[in-house]
């Protein structure tokens, strides 16, 4: 590896528990370590770490009825995160940064499926998470501009929706965490059923931590400086999705019922690899039964639900 002190914000989060697997000499940095929102804290932990390379992973997430009910708060926090640490970064001559944005940043529709990375400006984010959406856009074209002005080799990655071991499992988590955590709790009380918010139609592509982490190592390691999406080439429905984890999780006996009474969100947003794909070719994502098996194996042996 090139980069001899590589700092990753977020570091305690599910991707960079991932990353930590292949970079185990990274420095690790969690929120309780520093504030990302605040200039002073994020000026004092550059000065003190002082990295040649930064994989941003840190950003205040949430589900859709979060997101609906505190835009500001994923506004405010995300853009300062973001503006902070770029701007800073690039001042004390930090000249590798790689940003993690989100396939949510896309528009909520679009001309053509799967999206290309050139649709990323073609119209607003959707509603249900548009604050959130913006501030990760808004990631995107900080780093283009300071490409542009100051010749850095800032690079964003555009990831789907992930699962893995190190995700949140309790309130307000991610879909596959609150899926698996679902049909653990139906499987222990004896119940005959899971009952998912929404209609179970929207399409969504899933990919394990574990594979987005493997795409930054490579970035770094290759001098890959591509601004691409990173997803699985499976596009499949809420409903499909949650009959591959009862199979992955050994519940076939449960039944699947939908309160379509809360809202779906955005009904597809799949994109296109063809640029990872062509400077990654061989790439293979983690097959979704296989991943959701893998992590549903982990969290019981380490009575983790």
């Amino acid at each position: 590896m090139k980069y001899k002190k590589i700092l990753v914000t977020g570091g305690s989060g599910m991707v960079g528990q991932s990353l930590k697997k292949l970079l185990p000499e990274a420095i690790y940095l969690s929120s309780k370590q520093c504030d990302l929102t605040e200039e002073k804290s994020v000026k004092a932990m550059l000065n003190y770490y002082e990295p040649d390379a930064i994989v941003h992973l840190a950003a205040k997430v949430g589900g859709i009825i979060d997101n609906i009910n505190k835009p500001a708060e994923y506004f405010t926090d995300n853009i300062l995160m973001n503006t902070l640490l770029v701007d800073n970064a690039q001042k004390i001559g930090i000249n590798r940064f790689i940003g993690i944005l989100s396939t949510c940043i896309y528009p909520d529709v679009c001309e053509s499926y799967p999206m290309l990375e050139s649709d990323l400006h073609k119209g607003p984010p959707t509603s249900t998470n548009f604050s959130y959406g913006y501030a990760k856009r808004s990631l995107a074209v900080q780093i283009d501009a300071y490409n542009k002005q100051y010749g850095t080799n800032y690079q964003y990655l555009i990831p789907c929706n992930l699962y893995g071991e190190f995700d949140k499992y309790g309130d307000n988590s991610h879909f596959i965490a609150a899926l698996i955590k679902k049909i653990h709790i139906a499987k222990k009380n004896g119940d005959d059923k899971i009952v998912l918010f929404g209609t179970g139609a929207p399409l969504r592509q899933f990919m394990h931590s574990d594979d987005l982490a493997s795409v930054i190592f490579n970035c770094l390691e290759h001098d890959i400086y591509e601004n691409m999406n990173v997803a699985t080439e499976d596009n499949l429905s809420i409903k499909q999705m949650a009959e591959i984890a009862l199979v992955a999780c050994n519940a076939q006996a449960l039944n699947i019922q939908f309160n379509d009474s809360y809202p779906d969100g955005q009904f597809r947003k799949d994109v296109s690899i063809d640029i990872l794909k062509n400077v990654m070719p061989n790439f293979k994502a983690i097959e979704l039964h296989d991943g959701i098996k893998k992590t549903y194996e982990y969290l019981i042996v380490n009575n983790l639900l």
